[in-house]
């Protein structure tokens, strides 16, 4: 463990292939797996779990209390799995009473700038790009992307496999495997090209793709499109997570792109 001029509270659990490089600041209650390298003048706070070979950037903070009024100096974490990288600046706070923990997952990719707050979840290998803003508790699938300065509202669940175009407003869930864009936010396609390069077969891409033709193009409300996708199309992983994604949704699902 290197570190020269950076101050390390003697009670945090740092394994002994950490890289801490100068002016860097890891408070008490903080714990960080093998192999993980932490930049210059980083600061991990209270309540920190690093996985291992994680990269965490100069300039980032981990697990600053939430910036929610509700807070009450309540014990919480912030946990981070592993060869997640955390770019420049990125601010990720630790959870309230609500759920105890913010969690981001392994393989994440979390670009400059981006601010994760309290009680959100990040799926594996989820890419969140440069200034994304995720308010609190909102749900990331894995394998997600979140284009640049996307703005998520609190409580918005985005799938797995979905792309969200850069600078969107997310003001409602954004089902798995689409590509969301526009204001306001709607269904623009299926993420085929995501969905390629992570071994999709055609055949699988073609199922996803009629679920949603039925569920946005066709003259049904979210519940009567479910029903009818249930009935008329075999039983299969995708086609159950989609329905219930959708008769889940608190917030309600983004609508279909409407040309005026």
């Amino acid at each position: 463990m290197n570190q020269p001029l950076a101050y390390i509270h003697p009670s945090s659990k740092i394994a002994n292939t950490v890289v801490i490089e100068p002016f860097t600041t890891i408070h008490k209650n903080v714990e960080i797996g093998e192999g993980t390298w932490i930049g210059s003048n980083v600061t991990i706070m209270e309540g920190a779990r690093i996985g291992k070979n994680c990269r965490i950037f100069p300039g980032a903070v981990i697990s600053a209390i939430p910036q929610d009024l509700k807070f009450e100096g309540e014990d919480s974490l912030a946990i981070i799995g592993d060869n997640t990288t955390i770019r420049e600046c990125v601010t990720v706070n630790r959870g309230t009473k609500a759920s105890g923990e913010t969690v981001v997952g392994n393989n994440v990719l979390i670009m400059a700038c981006a601010h994760v707050a309290h009680d959100c979840i990040i799926g594996d290998h989820a890419v969140i790009v440069n200034e994304v803003l995720l308010a609190g508790h909102v749900t990331v699938g894995e394998h997600a992307i979140l284009g640049g300065l996307c703005a998520v509202h609190q409580f918005i669940n985005i799938g797995q496999h979905a792309m969200v175009g850069g600078g969107s407003l997310v003001r409602k869930d954004v089902p798995p495997y689409v590509k969301a864009a526009k204001e306001p936010i709607s269904y623009v396609g299926i993420n085929s090209i995501g969905m390629r390069r992570r071994g999709f077969s055609t055949e699988k891409i073609n199922e996803i793709q009629n679920i949603y033709r039925i569920l946005y193009q066709k003259n049904f409300n979210n519940s009567q499109a479910a029903d009818y996708i249930e009935a008329e199309m075999t039983a299969t992983p995708e086609r159950d997570e989609i329905i219930q994604f959708v008769r889940n949704s608190q917030r309600g699902i983004m609508k279909g792109f409407r040309m005026e």
